[in-house]
């Protein structure tokens, strides 16, 4: 071939609005880049393919960030919501029942047989927390119909109806984990906007809306990246890392603006400084917590073993009276406890953090923690977290009775730790939830420790709750029923 000043070889590509020329012998002359216009086209075909190269750059763009950025908004904007309905609910039952506590053993049996009915029926795959449900989508055996049964538009429906029912009636539910699974939801429908999805795509939505529905539920967005991590892929990958930060940052910019900067409990009062001898309330609150925690995730785990096996076949083949009768005795529970035990007990747990003067009753963490069983067991929507919280608070009161000398409010705070931690033996997201909750940068020491230690005690008697669960109810494939006994 012949080369000359002027020889000139063009090329263009699809996804850009320039070529490349090149100006003489190869590697004599510089290469540059020249815009499509400049080289000769017919003026009439001209705005057609920029428009076509436009609208290619921008479907790539929609794809790579307009899906995961509009899901997670839709997430924010579901968690601030549903967080303001169960407030709500809560507040109906309240005035339902304020003067006439008989009337709480009509309703909250008839609306949790109702509901545990429904979720039988028609909504299966949207009982309980939803953690479990994500951890088996993302570690499970491989079953093409887990996402569908497990995650999608139904599973949101029944998510927020259902589990606002039992709210109305007064169990002890708490939000924060349905709200993972709302996420959940929210960015596998966002899927159907991919022309392919991969097992890693779907990998990925569902640990973006898990961790912006925790952010958005605590307003904590790093105990929503530490979630992830920790609780959900029990690893560390860091191709994951943009995408759940991204989910997280949208998430909170919603809640943010819809609920202002917050602290889920307020500010405490405690010194940033302890002496050596705090070292030993935090071990008996850790030991206590410990136990405390792992006796409720052996009640859950070996339900076969401490419910006999005639209910649990009644319970089988008839799930309104099942639910009737668990929500009969939350409510006798209830009115004994002077109603202490209605709702997911945020309420009590705020007034023992920041010390307002309303204490509980001695007995509060122990009735707490048995309607909670109940609760949980009628296979409703609910999750764990706030109740969790509260019933460790219950617990912080024990303590602080015993170590007066130390403020109540941080010996609150390091049993509420020391509670979740135990439940979900995940310590780094339990003290960072707290501490995120509270402001609580002067308690960093002492939560961790107390975490650490709680989690290892639970570990002696039981494994991770929704890990175990996981592996209990959505492990195997659909049709192997060996592995889904409760």
């Amino acid at each position: 071939m012949q080369y000359g000043d002027e020889l000139r070889t063009m090329t263009l590509f699809a996804s850009s609005v320039c070529v490349f020329v090149y100006q003489g012998p190869w590697p004599l002359r510089r290469v540059r880049a020249a815009p499509l216009f400049l080289f000769p086209m017919h003026a009439r075909y001209r705005p057609a393919a920029i428009w076509r190269l436009t609208r290619k750059e921008l479907r790539r763009s929609w794809l790579n960030y307009g899906v995961l950025w509009v899901g997670a908004i839709l997430v924010g904007l579901a968690a601030v919501q549903f967080a303001n309905w169960t407030n709500d609910v809560l507040a109906i039952f309240l005035g339902w029942i304020d003067g006439r506590a008989w009337l709480a053993l009509l309703i909250t049996p008839a609306l949790t047989g109702g509901a545990v009915w429904m979720t039988r029926k028609w909504f299966n795959g949207s009982e309980g927390s939803g953690i479990p449900q994500v951890i088996a989508a993302l570690h499970g055996q491989p079953d093409p119909t887990r996402i569908r049964r497990l995650f999608g538009l139904r599973i949101l429906i029944g998510k927020l109806g259902l589990g606002l029912m039992g709210m109305l009636g007064g169990l002890t539910l708490g939000r924060e984990g349905p709200t993972v699974h709302i996420g959940a939801s929210i960015m596998i429908e966002m899927r159907r906007f991919y022309p392919r999805v991969s097992l890693r795509m779907e990998r990925l939505l569902l640990l973006a809306g898990s961790a912006a529905g925790l952010s958005g539920a605590f307003n904590t967005p790093l105990a929503g990246i530490l979630f992830a991590i920790e609780e959900l892929t029990r690893s560390f990958e860091v191709r994951t890392n943009g995408v759940l930060i991204t989910s997280i940052v949208f998430s909170g910019l919603v809640s943010l603006a819809l609920a202002g900067n917050y602290l889920y409990f307020g500010q405490i009062t405690a010194p940033d400084i302890f002496p050596l001898a705090f070292v030993l309330p935090v071990v008996i609150a850790a030991v206590v917590c410990g136990l405390a925690g792992a006796a409720f995730n052996l009640a859950l785990l070996k339900q076969v073993r401490w419910i006999p096996a005639k209910v649990l076949a009644w319970r089988e083949r008839s799930p309104l009276a099942w639910g009737a009768g668990l929500g009969l005795l939350v409510a006798i529970i209830g009115i004994a406890s002077a109603g202490q035990t209605w709702g997911s007990g945020y309420d009590q747990a705020r007034h023992l953090l920041m010390n307002h003067g309303e204490q509980v009753s001695w007995y509060y963490p122990l009735v707490k923690w048995l309607t909670m069983v109940l609760s949980y067991i009628t296979g409703l929507p609910g999750g764990l977290f706030s109740p969790s919280l509260s019933i460790g608070a219950g617990f912080g009161q024990w303590v602080s009775q015993w170590f007066g000398q130390y403020p109540q409010s941080a010996l609150v705070a390091i049993c509420m730790v020391g509670y979740l931690a135990a439940v979900t033996q995940s310590p780094l997201t339990s003290f960072v939830i707290v501490m995120e909750m509270i402001n609580g940068g002067g308690l960093v020491i002492p939560l961790m420790a107390t975490a650490l230690i709680s989690s290892r005690v639970a570990n002696f008697f039981t494994p991770p709750l929704y890990e175990a669960l996981a592996e209990q109810k959505y492990f195997a494939p659909l049709g192997d029923a060996s592995q889904r006994k409760a």
